[in-house]
């Protein structure tokens, strides 16, 4: 697996299920920028950076390829938010 490291986290005070914008670089080498830790009914959980196209719609622009390295950048980037003192 990728080394994953969690370069900033940024934290939304409020209501907003939105909690915070991280940035994670991989390998480091390569730094995406925009993930988010959303409060969804289940809990918290990380969001790929996206943006929305002319047609309404969402689309992601960095998003992990296989669920071990969806469960990896999970346990990351939810251990650096929680240790930002959440």
């Amino acid at each position: 697996m990728v080394a994953l490291e969690v370069k900033r986290v940024f934290k939304f005070n409020g209501d907003s299920s939105t909690k915070a914008m991280v940035d994670v670089a991989i390998g480091g080498e390569f730094l995406v920028r925009g993930f988010r830790v959303i409060n969804g009914r289940k809990g918290l959980f990380v969001s790929a950076p996206g943006e929305q196209g002319k047609d309404g719609k969402w689309y992601r622009k960095a998003y992990p390829l296989s669920k071990e390295a969806q469960a990896e950048l999970t346990k990351v980037v939810l251990e650096a938010y929680e240790g930002e003192g959440a």
